[in-house]
């Protein structure tokens, strides 16, 4: 964070706090960190998937059965098909998702107004202006730093991805073959209204570059229908 260490006249100090808050208010963006693995096999492409089975009376079923439909339509907007209901697909997908909060502490500059002695002047026709007080022409001083404790949403969705017709598969587990995490740090939103947009991030660019972080951004344009348009990702 930027400390400034000048004295500020009230009304910049007020014109400065005001772009701030306009510049923030018109940028309605979710901001995702996503990392990846994979060694995808080249001949992914048209198979199957299936989710690996609820646990038998699992709280969270129905919510879920809703975030593995977010990444269902991710790998099928891919070329990946559902397998039947009943039978297991060529990969068994994973999806994990989490919430949390975690504090920041931030140091945040404090200004001190004022107020100056305006000593008596001598007036028209021989009279006198009395002394009056009056705010510092000069503005706000700088007095020091203040700390600012702020509470961050962090939202996490893991997927992974295992290949039952890897080569070589013996009885044990199939070998992973996509391992991507996709966090949100920022203002407290809800859990199940994130995930929609961390599943496109974790298929954004799919399957990516191995070992890869990267940031991927979204438009919050209609928080009611989900995400709207292309993600944007600097890498």
């Amino acid at each position: 964070m930027l400390l400034i260490h000048k004295r500020f006249s009230s009304f910049a100090c007020l014109a400065f706090l005001g772009a701030v808050l306009l510049l923030t208010g018109c940028a309605a963006t979710v901001s995702t960190k996503v990392t990846n693995f994979n060694a995808w096999p080249a001949d992914a492409n048209g198979s199957t998937f299936s989710f690996t089975p609820h646990k038998a009376g699992d709280a969270k079923e129905l919510e879920q059965s809703t975030y593995e439909q977010y990444v269902r339509e991710e790998l099928e907007r891919l070329g990946l098909k559902a397998a039947p209901p009943g039978q297991p697909g060529r990969f068994l997908v994973e999806v994990d998702a989490s919430g949390s909060q975690r504090t920041v502490r931030t140091l945040q500059p404090v200004y001190q107004n004022y107020r100056v002695f305006m000593p008596p002047r001598p007036g028209p026709n021989g009279t006198t202006i009395p002394g009056y007080w009056s705010a510092d022409m000069i503005g706000g001083q700088y007095i020091g730093d203040r700390e600012v404790a702020r509470t961050l949403q962090v939202s996490k969705l893991r997927v992974q991805m295992r290949d039952r017709k890897a080569p070589g598969l013996s009885a044990g587990t199939a070998p992973s073959v996509f391992e991507t995490t996709a966090i949100y740090e920022g203002g407290m939103e809800n859990l199940p209204d994130l995930v929609p947009y961390l599943a496109k991030a974790v298929f954004d660019g799919f399957p990516g570059q191995n070992g890869q972080t990267r940031e991927v951004r979204f438009d919050m344009a209609d928080q009611k229908t989900g995400p709207a348009g292309p993600a944007t990702t600097s890498r």
